[in-house]
């Protein structure tokens, strides 16, 4: 079997095309995983809860 340009050019582009599926599947999977929803919630407020009022 000879490698060529055309062959080497179609499989990185399906292996391209599945890894980027399986991180989309695995980072949406990661962001809306149920125990995790309390760590995104105080990450989220963190910001807020170290104001004391407005600068001066």
């Amino acid at each position: 079997m000879d490698l060529t340009h055309d062959l080497t050019s179609v499989i990185a582009k399906s292996f391209g095309l599945f890894y980027l599926i399986a991180l989309s599947v695995g980072i949406t999977a990661y962001a809306y995983w149920p125990s995790l929803g309390k760590r995104f919630d105080k990450a989220a407020n963190s910001i807020l809860d170290d104001e004391d009022g407005p600068c001066q």
